[in-house]
């Protein structure tokens, strides 16, 4: 009887070994796993300008370095079109295109319109939209459209040009 309590002992250590074995195996996997998606998110900076003339757009590391940089006009001959939403879509596409070729992952982005203007130009709901059906992740959006604070003095005195 000694002899099979000594045997069964030894086999039960022998599995506990074998078990936590695994378990460092497995803790090990999913700390490469871990590190492995860590690795894989890499953020950029896109910069869109849109006015009711245009729109343009600019993807750069978070450094500030350019990595692309598309036009409405270099989507479309027409003048008239160069601002549409569907251009800036296709716009979109070029920089979603190029950003996977870089690794980038997602995206800061930083909207401006013309300076005094209330709101953006046409195009940036779509590119915004379009950039989140490609698969990318949208850290944040902010406005950086500039405003005037009084600006140059007006010409001919407080009360205007006497004829």
């Amino acid at each position: 009887m000694n002899e099979t309590a000594l045997q069964t002992e030894k086999i039960e250590k022998d599995l506990s070994k074998t078990k936590t074995e695994e378990t460092e195996l497995q803790f090990e996997e999913k700390q490469e796993k871990e590190k492995e998606k860590k690795k894989e998110e890499r953020l950029a900076i896109l910069n869109i300008y849109t006015t009711f003339n245009n729109t343009i757009m600019n993807l750069t590391d978070l450094s500030g370095k350019s990595i692309v940089k598309f036009t409405g006009g270099q989507s479309t001959k027409q003048d008239r079109l160069k601002a549409n939403p569907t251009i800036a879509m296709f716009i979109a596409q070029k920089i979603a295109e190029e950003a996977k070729d870089n690794g980038i992952t997602g995206f800061y982005i930083k909207v401006r319109a013309e300076t005094g203007q209330a709101n953006p130009g046409p195009g940036t709901h779509a590119a915004v939209k379009s950039l989140t059906r490609a698969g990318f992740k949208i850290m944040s959006i902010m406005d950086t459209t500039r405003m005037p604070r009084g600006g140059p003095k007006k010409p001919y005195g407080r009360r205007g040009r006497r004829v």
